[in-house]
């Protein structure tokens, strides 16, 4: 039998992937609470959705095997209803101030749910008038009766690059850097423990949700066999990126190096690949403004050490393309720059991510339409282009890369 999850490399042919098609939480956004939910603008559903209904009709006319994180988890919970139960449980205990007082009663309200609502209900949210009576009223309502709910929706959710990493034969469950998504790896969790097609592999943990600092799936690239690129940003940090570094170097022998590359900590530049993403076999999109004018930028190279005082072993370079040419052992590597290389056509599409490609294969990228530039520039340096819709998507601060995990590539 095929392994259920095998990255190995961030190009080879798709196999099999997992989706979140937007749902009714992105209608639970309003102008107050954009900033808090990470969102700059509200996406209009329908479009949203008609949108991620193409994206996944691209990925299967390629021959990708779409799975659906919805149906996934659904069949989880339907294994065993102590696994309904310690979900609900670990999902409220997760869930902040706001459902702080009302756990018993959010708490039987969902257990009261068939599989499919509780799991709408906790991406959608729980809304105070919902579920309230008289006999609900306390002191935080009164005092706090703006908020409406006591469980907050995930509105990032059809973002399914971040919240777990596949790398090689196993998975990072990440800890978000955001307090509204650091609800989501729980999804990844209870799927990789309890669904019968993922459960009897006993999948290997890199790393765990639990454990401390920041690390997001957004900045991870399995550049070879061999070698990971992991982008130090504003949602991953050095150490966490240190403790991977350990459990891979000395749980696994596949992975030998680490490539971190130090990104500005800033909304445009939330993860590597929105800045950073490799196309083919010695071809990258690129949004220069990383680069120094000497087009450097600062990377280390993270290796075992067994005699070093943290196991690992540190190497600084700012020679950004000598660096790829010699891990990936290619004779020359393409930058290909965001917006044709125009300082305001870079900026402009990078902000709608323009870096932010899947490759399907080799040369073979989805990017969305909207990137006229960046998506020309492409194919001007030999790469074919498949495009999708992506105004509403794109709201949400991400694209075709974002919106994905990779579970298998050939």
């Amino acid at each position: 039998m095929s392994p259920q999850i095998s990255i190995f490399s961030e190009i080879a042919p798709l196999k099999l992937a997992l989706v979140k098609r937007p749902g009714a939480e992105i209608d639970s956004l309003t102008p107050d609470y954009l900033e808090q939910l990470l969102f700059d603008d509200i996406p209009f559903l329908p479009g949203a959705q008609e949108e991620h209904d193409f994206y996944v009709k691209l990925l299967r006319d390629n021959g990708v095997e779409v799975l659906s994180l919805d149906d996934l988890m659904c069949e989880a919970l339907g294994v065993d209803p102590e696994v309904r139960e310690s979900f609900v449980d670990e999902m409220l205990s997760e869930s902040g101030t706001t459902v702080g007082g009302y756990e018993n009663l959010v708490r039987d309200y969902l257990l009261s749910l068939d599989d499919r609502a509780l799991v709408e209900t906790v991406m959608t949210g729980i809304r105070k008038k919902d579920i309230e009576s008289h006999e609900t009223k306390g002191l935080q309502d009164l005092m706090d009766r703006r908020y409406p709910y006591y469980l907050d929706p995930l509105v990032n959710l059809y973002f399914t690059r971040d919240p777990a990493t596949v790398i090689g034969g196993g998975v990072s469950l990440n800890r978000m850097f955001s307090e509204a998504r650091q609800r989501e790896p729980l999804f990844f969790k209870y799927i990789l423990a309890h669904h019968p097609r993922f459960a009897a592999d006993e999948i290997p943990i890199w790393r765990d949700r639990n454990e401390p600092y920041y690390n997001e799936g957004g900045d991870v690239a399995i550049l070879s066999d061999e070698v990971i690129a992991i982008g130090v940003s504003q949602r991953t940090t050095a150490s966490a990126i240190e403790s991977l570094a350990k459990s891979l170097f000395y749980k696994q022998d596949n992975f030998r190096r680490i490539l971190a590359f130090e990104i500005p900590e800033s909304r445009a530049f939330m993860h590597l690949d929105t800045v950073f993403t490799m196309v083919d076999v010695n071809q990258f999109a690129i949004h220069p403004a990383i680069l120094d004018h000497a087009g450097e930028m600062n990377l280390y190279l993270v290796e075992k050490d067994e005699k070093a005082p943290r196991g690992l072993r540190f190497t600084a370079t700012s020679d950004l393309r000598g660096t790829l040419k010699r891990e990936l052992r290619e004779d020359s590597v393409d930058f290909i720059p965001t917006g044709g290389g125009d300082v305001a056509a870079a900026a402009r599409e990078q902000w709608s991510d323009a870096v932010n490609l899947l490759a399907l294969s080799p040369g073979v990228v989805i990017s969305l339409d909207r990137n006229v530039e960046s998506n020309e520039e492409l194919r001007r340096h030999g790469v074919r282009v498949l495009e999708m819709p992506g105004s509403e998507i794109s709201r949400g601060r991400g694209g075709p890369r974002c919106m994905l995990m990779p579970l298998v590539r050939a």
